[in-house]
């Protein structure tokens, strides 16, 4: 629902642009404020993910994203638009670290690479599902665009009332039970010494984030978000068959995604995320350069494939990246402060192309095929380049991790490990065997 809701925009730009009277670059202004304003949800969210527990931040976090899809729908002018989309991407900034901090924390260890890739393509189903919508429901509904938005309230309502019956992770219900965390201010106050001697330890891996972060980020916004917008204007197909092309496109997405996460767990994070972007790279041309529709449809598909193959990776690499005890605020904050740099992707892409004019058949079409091609050569190289200087550390057992906020010396060892884990791998598993031996014990 995050990836549907975020999505309605860009299904909609051209649709929304003669609703408010504004251009259509104006429109994407809506998609850089969301994009800008999901760090501060991530900060929000994520801290009270690691201090609270996943479920009930997760629960309120999904409430507040269906409230403001509701919202926009009822928004009358461009300003009232603008301010909710701003709100939104508070709300949304932080699905993702609670999301992957509970999805995969709940995971056996040997089988994360396969499930972070199938809980990243909940995004491009969610893509998928708005785009099926757009296709079907919106020219057929008495209120237009707006059913997009009032689908995607009563959807994201419904998931959290599903998360309701779902129970909180393993690592807070053991620490309620056995009464090793504080409570009251103290939590919070511990909470807060463990985050600032981590981030003495984490900052250059925090910095390594997020600049990776920005460019996985860059380089999703600039092939997807403004996708519809380039096969209508650019290459003169309906919005039918725009929608069926997004359609096609994201199912390579799921596939991609799921087949690249699954594979990371063999021949590791970093090397899969290479090979991704390598031939997402030399994919381009049948991206743009074709004119019929099944060529580009293919290149978009094959495309999506290696963007999302390369994204299938990102949650257990950053979950794995992380420091145990902050694996909802570390990830998340790191993934929207890389939005939050990729926040003008959709802009300066609608901005540049619509200044660079092709004519076809006697007409004038803006060049978004030129653009985005551009873009996801320099995108592409850059990340390619960036993961290669990195590192990464596959097969870390980070659900021992005890909860933050823990009582003083709680984690001393837990410490010991994330100090191991960063230097040698047959120390690693020593301390692992210990860890796991006190976590029996605690049983």
């Amino acid at each position: 629902m995050d990836g549907y809701d975020f999505h309605t925009v860009s299904l909609s730009v051209s649709r929304l642009a003669k609703f408010y009277g504004q251009h259509r670059e104006h429109i994407s202004t809506s998609i850089t404020l969301t994009l800008l304003f999901r760090s501060l949800g991530a900060a929000i969210f994520g801290i009270a993910g690691d201090l609270y527990g996943r479920k009930y931040p997760m629960i309120v976090n999904l409430v507040i994203i269906a409230a403001l899809q509701l919202a926009t729908a009822y928004c009358a002018t461009f300003d009232q638009f603008l301010g909710v989309r701003a709100l939104f991407g508070i709300g949304m900034g932080g699905i993702w670290g609670l999301a992957a901090s509970m999805g995969l924390e709940n995971m056996p260890m040997e089988a994360r690479g396969l499930f972070s890739g199938i809980l990243q393509q909940g995004y491009a189903l969610g893509y998928l599902i708005a785009a099926v919508f757009n296709l079907y429901v919106v020219p057929n509904s008495s209120q237009g665009w707006k059913a997009l938005f009032f689908i995607g309230a009563g959807l994201t309502l419904s998931v959290a009332i599903a998360r309701v019956f779902f129970p909180e992770s393993k690592q807070f219900i053991e620490a309620k039970r056995s009464g090793e965390q504080a409570t009251g201010r103290k939590k919070v106050k511990l909470f807060w010494q463990d985050g600032k001697s981590i981030m003495k330890e984490y900052w250059k891996r925090a910095l390594y984030a997020v600049v990776m972060m920005a460019l996985f980020n860059f380089m999703s916004h600039t092939s997807q978000d403004m996708y519809p917008t380039y096969m209508q204007q650019t290459k003169g197909f309906s919005p039918e068959m725009s929608s069926k092309a997004t359609i096609i496109a994201k199912t390579g997405a799921l596939v991609g995604g799921t087949i690249c996460g699954y594979y990371s767990q063999f021949f590791g994070r970093r090397a899969t995320v290479m090979v991704a972007t390598f031939c997402g790279a030399c994919l381009i041309p049948m991206w743009v350069l074709p004119s019929s529709w099944g060529t580009l449809t293919a290149g978009a598909f094959l495309i999506q494939f290696m963007v999302q193959g390369a994204w299938g990776v990102v949650p257990i690499h950053l979950q794995e990246l992380s420091p145990p005890q902050f694996r909802s605020s570390f990830p998340g904050i790191a993934y929207q402060l890389g939005n939050m740099v990729s926040a003008p992707a959709a802009q300066i892409s609608s901005t540049i192309s619509e200044n660079w004019i092709i004519h076809v058949n006697g007409q004038e079409r803006p060049d978004y095929a030129r653009t985005q091609a551009a873009m996801m050569t320099v995108i592409f190289t850059l990340l390619f380049i960036w993961i290669a200087c990195g590192t990464e550390q596959r097969g870390s057992h980070f659900e021992l991790a005890a909860a933050a906020g823990g009582q003083d010396g709680h984690n001393d060892k837990l410490r010991n490990l994330e100090n191991f884990e960063m230097r040698d791998p047959i120390a690693t598993q020593k301390v692992d065997i210990e860890v796991i031996e006190t976590q029996r014990s605690r049983e």
